[in-house]
This record gives C-alpha cells, sequence and structure tokens, in this order.
C-alpha cells in the first residue's frame, strides 16, 4: 500500500440525488405506483364498509357488541371453566375458545410423539413394522378427515351403553356415553402445586442455560439435576404439603343411566382427537421421514464407527440435525391441525365455531360472530407460528 495520504474528496460519501419531478425518474415512479396501490386498496375498503352499513339499516339489523353482556342461555355440555346457561354470550363464546384450544394443544402432542414414532418405524430395517407404517400414512393421509371424524363418532357411538360398559382396567369405563377414569377430588392445594410446578419448570431451564453458560467460560462443569429436580418435584410437593397435603381419590360409579364421579371425556370430544391426531401423525411421519433421510449417511457409519447404538444414534446424533429440516413444515401441520378442529361442529362437538353459529343464529350478530372465529383463529395461528419461528432460529446452524 502506498504511503501517499488519501484524496479527502474521495472519502466522502457521494452526494444524495433529489427526486425529478420526470417520470423517467425510477423513484418518482415508484412513489406513485404505491399511493395509486393504496388509493385503490382504500376505495374498495371504504366501498364495501359503507355498503355493508347500508345493507345493514336497510334489513334493520342491530350492529354492536352489546350482545355479549346479555345472558346466553346457551347450554353447552362440556366446559373447562364453569358455566351455566344464565352466563353472559362472552362467557359462553370463553368457553368455545378454551374448548378449541383443549383440542389443539392435547392434538398437537399427540399427533407429535405419534407422528415420530411412525416417521422412524417407516425407515425401521424389520420389514414388517416398515410396511406397516407405510400403510397406516398411506391409508389415513388418502381419506378424508371429516370421514374419519364421522368414522370414529359413530365407532363410539355403537359402544355398549354404561350398563354394560367396558371396563379393561379398574375404574376405567368406556361406553357409549364416552370414557370415565379416576380422578381426585380437585382443591386449592393441586391448583397452587400445580402452579408451583409451572414456575419450578421456568426457573430450572434458566437455571439450566446459566450453568451452561458458565461452563463453557471456564470450563467447569455444574450439576443441574439436583437443583432442577428440587424446583420440579420438591417446590410443588412442599406446596401441596403446606395446603394440608389432601388427595381423595374419584373413582367413577355407575349412577342411574350414566357414570359419576371421575373424570370424563366425551364422545365428541374422544372422537374429535382421535380423528385429529391419526390425521395428521400421518403427514408428521412422513415429514419425519424425510428429516432423517437428510441426514447425511456419513453420520450414521462415524457413530456406528464408534460402537453406538442406532437407538442412541438417532435421539443424539440424528434427530438434532433432522429438526432443522422437520420444523418448518411441521408448524404447518400444527396449523392444520388447529382449523382442522373448526370441523367439530359436524359430530356436535361445542368448539368456538359451533358456540359462535349457535350466538349469532340467536342474536342476528352475524358480522361480530364470524369476527369473533376470524379473530380466534388468526390468534391461535400467529401464537404457534410465532413460537415455532423462534425455535427453529435457536436450532438453526449460525455461520461464523
Amino acid at each position: 500500500m502506498s504511503d501517499t495520504a488519501a484524496d479527502p474528496r474521495l472519502l466522502r460519501a457521494p452526494p444524495k440525488r433529489g427526486i425529478r419531478l420526470s417520470w423517467a425518474d425510477e423513484r418518482l415512479r415508484a412513489i406513485v405506483w404505491q399511493v395509486l396501490v393504496l388509493g385503490i386498496v382504500g376505495g374498495i375498503v371504504w366501498w364495501l364498509v359503507g355498503n355493508t352499513r347500508h345493507n345493514l339499516e336497510v334489513r334493520r339489523i342491530a350492529t354492536g357488541w352489546d350482545f355479549l353482556s346479555r345472558e346466553a342461555g346457551l347450554p353447552i355440555a362440556e366446559h373447562v371453566i364453569s358455566y351455566s346457561p344464565t352466563n353472559t354470550y362472552a362467557r359462553a363464546l370463553l368457553i368455545g375458545v378454551l374448548n378449541t384450544l383443549k383440542v389443539a394443544v392435547v392434538g398437537i402432542i399427540l399427533a407429535t410423539l405419534i407422528g415420530t414414532l411412525v416417521g422412524i418405524a417407516r425407515l425401521s430395517k424389520n420389514w414388517l413394522l416398515s410396511r406397516l407404517a407405510a400403510a397406516y400414512i398411506e391409508l389415513i393421509r388418502d381419506v378424508p378427515l371429516l370421514l374419519q371424524l364421522l368414522f370414529w363418532y359413530t365407532l363410539l357411538q355403537a359402544l355398549p351403553s354404561p350398563r354394560q360398559a367396558l371396563h379393561p382396567l379398574t375404574g376405567v369405563f368406556l361406553s357409549n356415553r364416552g370414557l370415565r377414569l379416576p380422578w381426585i377430588e380437585w382443591q386449592d392445594a393441586h391448583s397452587f402445586a400445580l402452579l408451583g410446578l409451572v414456575l419450578g419448570a421456568v426457573i430450572a431451564f434458566f437455571y439450566a442455560r446459566s450453568a451452561r453458560a458458565k461452563q463453557m467460560a471456564d470450563g467447569q462443569p455444574r450439576k443441574v439435576w439436583p437443583v432442577a429436580l428440587g424446583l420440579i418435584v420438591g417446590l410443588p410437593v412442599l406446596i401441596w404439603l403446606a395446603y394440608g397435603a389432601p388427595f381423595t381419590g374419584d373413582i367413577p360409579a355407575l349412577r342411574g343411566f350414566n357414570y359419576a364421579g371421575g373424570m370424563a371425556v366425551t364422545p365428541e370430544y374422544f372422537a374429535l382427537l382421535l380423528g385429529l391426531v391419526t390425521y395428521t401423525a400421518a403427514f408428521i411421519a412422513e415429514i419425519v421421514r424425510a428429516g432423517i433421510q437428510a441426514v447425511a449417511k456419513g453420520q450414521w457409519e462415524a457413530a456406528e464407527a464408534l460402537g453406538l447404538s442406532r437407538g442412541l444414534i438417532m435421539r443424539k446424533i440424528v434427530l438434532p440435525q433432522a429438526l432443522r429440516v422437520i420444523i418448518p413444515p411441521m408448524t404447518s401441520q400444527y396449523l392444520n391441525l388447529t382449523k382442522n378442529s373448526s370441523l367439530a361442529v359436524a359430530i356436535g362437538y361445542q368448539d368456538i365455531v359451533s358456540i359462535a353459529n349457535t350466538t349469532l343464529n340467536q342474536t342476528g350478530q352475524a358480522i361480530e360472530g364470524i369476527a369473533i372465529i376470524m379473530l380466534v383463529y388468526l390468534t391461535i395461528s400467529l401464537s404457534i407460528s410465532l413460537f415455532m419461528n423462534w425455535y427453529n432460529a435457536r436450532i438453526a446452524l449460525v455461520e461464523r
């Protein structure tokens, strides 16, 4: 490099050129087109709003959200929180949202577990296991989901009556009224213990991250499991003991024409969950299979050369690398499962779609009812997408 000083004029940034009032200026053209498109979209929205308001006034259809505070008079058979027909429409719609979330959350967890196992079985060296997994995938994916829901619901309705209920285990009864399982009499101590479990898990997670960061800094390993065990197990148990350690079993028993007590799983919820899980798991299985096959064969060969078992290779080496391929399409399946839960109305499960439809039929608030359904599914879908995108960014390879 020359020792001569560089000309200061060469180090200056080029002067900014102003926008010329000429169609030849590309920046002016870009602004004009953007303003034009924005104006057209705004005009369409203004026309739609005005046309809707005019039609509502002509037909004397009331609008607004005052109906949410009125008494619903709507019976809901299955609800997570307390509800009676004397409650408001707002609470009835909240029950619908919670019922939708109950299906979506449990369905996503079960579909992920079953789909992962079937996807791994599809690649098994056992000929029979591999063919059974392939048959399951092809059969389930080729049958419409609505037909599968109707099939499961019809099958559950064909079960014996409660007096002749199937009794595979102590306290477990399966009949055409649903599934009854033993449970405990839930009290405040159990609620606070559950809250302590969640809080302990969160603290343990951040403690584990801090321990790993310190180990990376000084090279000294730190035991995480004693602290995690104390937070996740010890903290809830202490809270439970502090509130008197209540534990009373609630065993189902036949009362008249149905079972009382225990935990009840209605046929509608059971059929919906079975249909959504088996259907979505078939697609997840193919995603898992493709992700595993995307890992280079040399990874298997190198791990086998070290004497590692196939199960250990799969858990510690292959699956962590396959996740980078699996997560993006898996997000779409989670969204599909959540949106497909709206088919619950076909088998009588009262989710947000069913309750909102009944509400708009009773009140005539069609626009508000449809808007609530759209808002609920949009919120759930965006939440799933944000979480999965965050997780995908955490496991992505970072170039240095």
